[in-house]
């Protein structure tokens, strides 16, 4: 997987964690004040009336030790009577004796009040329960949705190594076959002159053209395949600079137009003389734009006609060549695609438009191509730039 696609990635699991966690904590402050308005419309309101307690309260002295006081001695009458009759002489001897709490209450005295206070303390520890199930509700929850997104990321990621394996194993097998047909003919054409099998002058410099042919063919390739492999490594960065796309355009033109004359191809230049301000990386934006012009010269018909044309932000190259067949369209933008099944070595390497397609994806912008441009054009590559 790419680095674009690992940073994607990223960003797709912060934003999942942020908006999981965001959920819990809505859940939990709902189910709190839920809970607390429950506690005390309900079950306060609700002992209050069964039991009839009445607690009557005196004392003086420090207001904070009165509070503290007031605080320990009412929870020492949840407790048995004996019990709490110790625990309050305790706290009244460690504090002092300046507070006096007498409870009064059906529910407290009689044969069933040990029992009765037994279940008060149950229903205290039930609500302090039910007052921590939301946190743990909410730790749970995220703990389960953070788990399975992960998981789902890790199957991704290794669904995506393995597409990106498949891609590499056939991206290397096409490397071997494009490289592996220029080089038999190398080999044999270079075996036979200096075996000295070919003694006429004329044949002999047949051979070398080939041979020189053959071996430019093989740079041009290897050369196109190290400038894909490098966009697609991770230390690989565009380096942006404020640009007119049309001065881009025209000086691309400019240096390819030559080809065009000598395959007596008629170029029509459209470019808009609007300035149009961008940020690009200008050496890889000029190699996209090239690779397009060399795919019209390449795939252009002899004393045909070609078309550049830009217009708000968007540059195109049609050419009346031989159609793109719909099923192949969809896939001319991966590695080493021609429409040539037999992959004959006549044509192009099938690494130009790779190659362009990369770079204008890396510029933000989008490279199509479009089957139906018309005006006795068969097909036309469009990139559609963001303006700065």
């Amino acid at each position: 997987m790419g680095s674009n696609g690992r940073a994607g990635a990223k960003r797709s699991l912060r934003w999942f964690l942020i908006k999981r966690f965001l959920f819990v904590m809505f859940f939990i402050y709902a189910s709190e004040e839920a809970i607390g308005f429950l506690y005390q419309k309900l079950t306060m309101e609700t002992a209050d009336i069964l039991s009839g307690l009445q607690i009557s309260i005196s004392g003086g002295g420090n207001p904070v030790s009165f509070a503290l006081q007031t605080l320990l001695y009412s929870m020492a009458t949840l407790l048995p009577g004996t019990i709490s009759g110790y625990v309050q002489g305790s706290i009244g001897k460690l504090m002092g004796d300046s507070l006096r709490i007498a409870v009064t209450s059906p529910l407290f005295t009689g044969r069933w009040g040990v029992a009765l206070r037994i279940i008060v303390i149950v229903v205290v520890l039930v609500i302090l329960f039910i007052s921590l199930l939301p946190w743990m509700i909410g730790a749970f929850y995220y703990y389960y949705v953070v788990t399975k997104k992960v998981n789902e990321l890790i199957e991704e990621e290794k669904a995506q190594q393995l597409a990106y394996d498949r891609q590499r194993n056939l991206l290397l097998s096409d490397i071997a076959h494009d490289i592996k047909t220029p080089l038999t003919t190398l080999c044999g054409y270079s075996k036979a002159l200096s075996d000295g099998v070919v003694k006429e002058e004329e044949k002999r410099q047949e051979y070398l053209a080939a041979i020189y042919s053959k071996s430019m063919r093989m740079n041009e390739l290897i050369t196109l395949l190290f400038e894909y492999v490098k966009m697609d490594s991770s230390g690989f960065e565009l380096h942006r600079e404020a640009d007119d796309l049309g001065e881009l355009v025209r000086e691309c033109t400019a240096a390819v137009y030559t080809d065009f004359e000598e395959k007596k191809i008629a170029l029509v230049i459209d470019i808009s003389e609007e300035p149009m301000p961008c940020l690009v990386d200008k050496v890889q934006m000029t190699r996209a734009i090239t690779n397009l012009l060399h795919n019209a010269v390449r795939y252009g018909k002899e004393g045909g006609k070609a078309l550049v044309r830009l217009e708000d932000y968007c540059f195109t190259v049609a050419d009346d060549g031989m159609a793109i067949d719909r099923e192949f369209a969809e896939h001319i933008f991966e590695p080493f695609s021609r429409a040539d099944k037999a992959r004959c070595t006549t044509g192009g390497s099938g690494l130009g438009l790779s190659i362009a397609h990369k770079i204008v994806q890396m510029h933000n912008g989008e490279l199509c191509v479009k089957l139906d441009y018309g005006q006795g054009y068969t097909k036309a590559f469009q990139i559609w730039m963001p303006s700065s």
